[in-house]
């Protein structure tokens, strides 16, 4: 909704915000649900948020029922008194970036909020960690290419993303990363470098996991401002 077309910009990397755990530390339960990760007791103290709004508030508002294409101001407020009560009675440990990795794997976190290329490649060192894509729904993002107005080097820039868009170049990029590539063909040249990571349908999934995923709708002005400053009154007051 950002750039219609799209005119201004290519997609870099995308991914889902799903959920991730440790059996060790939920006592071998699998974590599922935001309501599970946000209510279970014995998960209290060990659950991390993460800092960035649009996956945290949007997997609370996808297990409420609502929609990331036309939620209300009102919903956003249900998702927000959601976290603040989770906050409040301690079931929260914090709110992260992606330095979560370690005390997950430590299992300091017993579950969090995790984006996928994260925890595959903790996977590559623990198979047993979990992860869950919540059956109400989870969010798709992207990272993306733009070139800033008034550019020195815009035709170098432009050869640059071209060069990453070679499906062979992008599917080694997709073997470090572990994200979901944006370039028609990458999946095939995965399967002649490792094609267990062709079958991950983390890094490329389905048309039935891509179903699931929703993309946080653009907001005006206005509520980035009121949406921010609510969110951030959780995550540091």
């Amino acid at each position: 909704s950002f750039d219609p077309g799209p005119n201004y910009s290519v997609p870099w990397q995308s991914g889902f915000d799903g959920i991730a755990y440790d059996p060790e530390a939920t006592g071998g339960k699998a974590v599922e649900s935001m309501e599970q990760l946000l209510t279970d007791p014995t998960l209290k103290g060990k659950v991390t948020l993460l800092t960035e709004m649009r996956d945290t508030v949007g997997l609370v508002l996808m297990d409420l029922g609502k929609s990331l294409t036309d939620f209300s101001a009102d919903d956003f407020d249900e998702a927000i008194a959601v976290i603040s009560d989770a906050k409040d009675r301690g079931q929260l440990q914090g709110f992260t970036g992606n330095e979560y990795t370690q005390p997950l794997a430590r299992g300091d976190i017993a579950a969090c909020a995790a984006w996928t290329g994260d925890v595959v490649q903790l996977q590559l060192d623990n198979p047993d960690l979990g992860y869950a894509l919540p059956a109400k729904g989870f969010t798709l993002w992207s990272d993306n290419f733009v070139i800033p107005i008034m550019a020195q080097h815009k035709t170098n820039a432009e050869r640059l993303i071209d060069y990453y868009y070679d499906p062979s170049v992008m599917a080694e990029v997709e073997a470090w990363v572990n994200y979901i590539s944006p370039v028609t063909g990458t999946k095939e040249e995965l399967i002649k470098m490792d094609p267990a990571l062709a079958e991950n349908e983390l890094i490329v999934p389905t048309e039935e996991v891509l179903s699931r995923a929703q993309v946080f709708r653009g907001l005006s002005e206005e509520e980035e401002r009121d949406f921010t400053a609510k969110f951030q009154a959780i995550v540091v007051g």
